[in-house]
């Protein structure tokens, strides 16, 4: 009778399912703090969507070893401001790829208060767990236009992100407009590899124009889904480095703090 029991409890248990196995799960992380202003980010999303169905990032998505990769573009801020534009998608399909496109530029939203690159990682990487992939490797590909000005230490995030094996690149975006010389460093290249970026083959991709910018996400994409990065590429290097402060975002905001009604 217990034999009984026991083999109709485990006929009625449903399988576990089993995570999909992917080449790659890339979070797509996108600054949309007040500096963007309504024209970029539009620029932004267009330039993502155009870059997701080119031929190339489908390519290097479909000649991968399992022809797949599972991806999710995410809008980012202040610490509170994480904005889901296209949840978790398994892409192995050009069809898959312009449906996901889609879905970014269905609407466009407006931009959120604060910096925190702190808090988009943290996010980012909790997002991993449970999304129901399983990739070869695991990518942050972070964008911004200014250093963390909210949420913590952003060199203690970024170390807690590479623990978990999650390799973090950057975009950072060095446009110019008159909002750059009152909160903008002109180093933020430099900010990303000594502050934010880092884990196996991790680089950065800098904009310094927004009519480069859908050519450089299409070509950053291309390199972080087929995982073959060439060495001319701006990588996190730490040796024979001279010091950098990683909080000059937090000094330059409360530098500026007082102009404004903001906390």
């Amino acid at each position: 009778m217990v034999r009984v029991l026991v083999l109709c409890l485990l006929f009625a248990t449903p399988a576990l399912a089993r995570d999909r196995e992917v080449d790659v799960e890339l979070f797509l992380a996108v600054d949309v703090s007040r500096s963007m202003n309504p024209d970029e980010l539009e620029i932004q999303r267009r330039g993502y969507a155009q870059a997701l169905q080119s031929d190339e990032v489908i390519a290097a998505i479909l000649n991968g070893m399992i022809g797949n990769a599972a991806i999710t573009y995410v809008e980012w801020a202040g610490t509170a401001s994480q904005r889901e534009v296209v949840p978790w998608t398994l892409i192995e399909s050009a069809e898959d790829a312009r449906a996901f496109a889609a879905q970014i530029i269905a609407h466009y939203d407006a931009s959120m208060r604060r910096t925190s690159i702190t808090q988009a990682l943290r996010h980012a990487a909790d997002a991993f767990e449970g999304n129901g992939f399983s990739g070869l490797r695991r990518v942050i590909d972070i964008s911004g236009d200014g250093p963390n000005n909210q949420g913590g230490l952003v060199t203690a995030a970024r170390d807690a992100v590479l623990a978990r094996g999650i390799t973090i690149n950057g975009l950072p975006l060095m446009t110019e407009d008159a909002l750059t010389p009152t909160w903008g460093i002109p180093d933020l290249d430099t900010y990303y590899i000594r502050c934010v970026i880092g884990g196996p083959g991790a680089f950065i991709l800098p904009v310094t124009h927004w009519d480069q910018f859908a050519e450089a996400v299409q070509r950053k994409l291309v390199l972080e889904i087929a995982g073959n990065l060439p060495a001319r590429l701006y990588r996190a290097q730490s040796r024979n480095l001279p010091p950098y402060d990683c909080e000059v975002g937090e000094k330059i905001w409360e530098r500026n703090r007082r102009y404004l009604d903001w906390p």
